[in-house]
């Protein structure tokens, strides 16, 4: 008889340690009845510039929303490019083509899988054949792991440009005693439900240091209203938050720093069983990963997935495609034809099952699964 497969992200696991006291909290939120913007979006934005250490913490409807608020306050357009990773998920490069601007694709590091900061200059250059103005990057925290921001910020000073930190998937993590939300000029999370945050649904946050631009972004997801909901000031969008979602994540956020731990324990249990067989992920000095994936690389992959799926291990390819390679994408500047690390990378990638509630015996069952098939 065939074992139960395992679960890739255990969110049922997590439920049941929060238990009542969740329900308590939706029901508290359907009893008040202030489902947009009620008060546990503002004790939630509260709490969370707290746990980040920066003034201004503002909600939004997606991880999306998050990039796209601050381009949008920044008055990103057509004419401006912005230099984006290709390995990445679309939203990244999606928020600036949405407005009219160019995203121009740069090469990743081989071992972080983040943004390769040796290819920023070659990055600008693109544009500037392209005709276009360098006004900002966008640096990606891949699978939980920070990006390099000391020399990117470094860059991004060096030429005037700004830094947005897309952290979607390393809520959590720190790099040099600065926790995500510290990272560049702004820094966007998403809480989508797999994230090491996530809600019951959709939902995202925005972090800065810069009130006035705070201000503008908080506008901007109602609408761009001013003083009075009628009195639109700015173009906007609706990107609100709502409060069900706030009440959810306040509750996560009481578990958050404990599930870290969890997730370290459990990359170090598949560091140390796979560490022979395939390359594992390595953390920079001074870098912490919220380990949103765990994200292994090996020759063959699509071989070793369809192994560990027939032993009830799955598995997930981040990404099949560089976004220099994707359809809607192709026609964008890059610093070169081909950009080889995040080509290659994407033929050799495969993210294991990862989450706080990971046990021991289950990672043995997937390291098993894994020497079963590429030998010991």
């Amino acid at each position: 008889m065939s074992e139960t497969p395992l679960q890739f992200i255990d969110l049922a696991a997590q439920r049941a340690r929060l238990g009542s006291a969740m329900d308590e909290a939706i029901l508290a939120v359907v009893h008040h009845g202030g489902y947009i913007l009620g008060p546990e979006v503002k004790q939630l934005e509260a709490e969370l510039a707290s746990y980040c250490g920066v003034s201004e913490a503002i909600s939004c409807a997606s991880g999306t929303d998050a990039l796209l608020l601050p381009l949008m306050a920044w008055g990103v357009g057509p004419g401006d490019a912005v230099l984006v990773p290709t390995f990445t998920f679309a939203a990244t490069a999606e928020v600036v083509a949405l407005l009219g601007a160019t995203p121009v694709f740069v090469d990743v590091d081989p071992i972080t899988f983040n943004l390769d900061p040796t290819g920023l200059s070659g990055a600008i250059d693109a544009a500037s054949k392209a005709g276009l103005r360098t006004v900002g990057i966008i640096a990606v925290d891949l699978f939980g792991h920070p990006a390099p921001y000391a020399p990117i910020e470094a860059f991004a000073t060096e030429h005037g440009i700004w830094v947005l930190s897309d952290a979607a998937q390393s809520f959590g993590c720190t790099l040099d005693g600065r926790r995500a939300g510290k990272f560049g000029d702004v820094t966007a999370t998403s809480f989508f439900p797999a994230k090491p945050l996530g809600c019951y649904g959709d939902g995202g946050a925005i972090f800065t240091n810069d009130a006035e631009l705070a201000a503008t972004m908080r506008s901007l997801r109602v609408h761009g209203q001013g003083k009075d909901k009628y009195d639109n000031v700015r173009i906007g969008v609706n990107a609100r938050l709502d409060t069900i979602q706030a009440a959810v994540l306040l509750q996560k956020l009481s578990i958050f720093d404990d599930e870290l731990v969890l997730r370290q324990e459990a990359a170090d249990r598949y560091a140390s069983g796979l560490g022979s067989l395939v390359t594992v992920p390595v953390l920079a000095n001074g870098a912490t990963s919220a380990w949103a994936q765990y994200t292994i690389q090996v020759e063959s992959r699509d071989a070793l997935a369809a192994s560990l799926k027939a032993a009830g291990v799955p598995t997930n390819v981040y990404y099949p495609l560089p976004l220099h390679q994707q359809t809607a994408y192709r026609g964008f500047p890059r610093t070169d034809d081909v950009l080889p690390v995040s080509e290659k990378l994407s033929q050799q990638v495969l993210s294991l099952p990862m989450h706080p509630y990971l046990t021991g015996k289950d990672q043995n069952r997937v390291v098993a699964a894994v020497v079963a098939h590429l030998g010991s």
